[in-house]
């Protein structure tokens, strides 16, 4: 029971040396390897021979003490630069390593425990605060953005309309549907931009099926800059444009009042 006991306690060869060091009081830059030696050997020598992984990792180290101690008693090796070689000195940089690493793991460990004790409450958030919103900087939603842009964009989308248009058949007739209000358009854009989130302003416009629609729905995209729902980007000139909306995701609003005032003037 006694060697399962220490097989337990001393993870691995290194394990044991740094505990051999520490109960010897050493330095572990000067380690007196004869007497370190002699003691894990002694330990070695009252281990189980089951468990070959185990047994074999103690006996590479036993090899390599036992090679440090005999280069010990031979002359000083001097290296290429003159300086005097330590046998001992591979042996002590593995040891620190192994030091530090385990010191850290007990620091995590540590950690670890004191975290299970650590409660944090909600925060409490008075309702007035939580539903603040920043009011809108015009100036800064449209900065970079100009008539210009959006009129290369507009004659764009109108040509590849134009393209379309099958010259034979563009003849015949049609039925056609009743004009789109503004404030119609302005809900659906509102609509497919909360569905999209971000969107081509190309790909919407060539969307419409006529020339109306497209001029409705231009509008409508215009007037939902202007009271702040949408944002547009423009990487490069002549680029696509990329349509944001401003809302949150789930915190959909309406046209408030005064927008919808504000529609209605549009329109008389």
């Amino acid at each position: 029971m006694a060697i399962s006991y220490k097989l337990e306690k001393f993870e691995g060869p290194l394990d044991l040396l740094l505990h051999l060091i520490e109960k010897n009081k050493v330095d572990i830059y000067d380690i007196p390897i004869v007497e370190i030696t002699q003691q894990y050997l002694d330990y070695v020598s009252q281990m189980e021979r089951e468990d070959l992984n185990i047994v074999s990792d103690f006996l590479v180290m036993a090899a390599t003490l036992l090679d440090i101690k005999s280069r010990m008693l031979l002359p000083v090796e001097v290296n290429e630069d003159g300086q005097e070689e330590d046998p001992r000195a591979e042996l002590v940089a593995r040891l620190l390593e192994y030091k530090r690493y385990k010191l850290m793991a007990q620091k995590l460990l540590d950690l670890e425990e004191h975290a299970a004790g650590v409660l944090f409450r909600d925060p409490d958030i008075p309702e007035e605060v939580a539903k603040y919103e920043v009011p809108v900087d015009l100036d800064k939603l449209l900065d970079g953005l100009t008539l210009a842009k959006l009129q290369r964009i507009f004659d764009s989308v109108m040509k590849r309309q134009k393209d379309k248009v099958d010259p034979i058949r563009s003849k015949f007739g049609t039925i056609k549907r009743e004009p789109v209000s503004l404030e119609m358009r302005i809900l659906d854009v509102l609509d497919f931009a909360r569905k999209h989130r971000r969107f081509s302003f190309r790909q919407m416009l060539e969307r419409q099926g006529d020339k109306l629609e497209i001029v409705v729905t231009f509008l409508a995209v215009l007037e939902l800059m202007k009271i702040g729902r949408i944002h547009l980007v423009q990487e490069n000139l002549f680029d696509d444009m990329q349509i944001d909306i401003l809302e949150e995701e789930g915190q959909e609003t309406g046209l408030s009042l005064e927008e919808l005032e504000e529609l209605e003037a549009m329109n008389t």
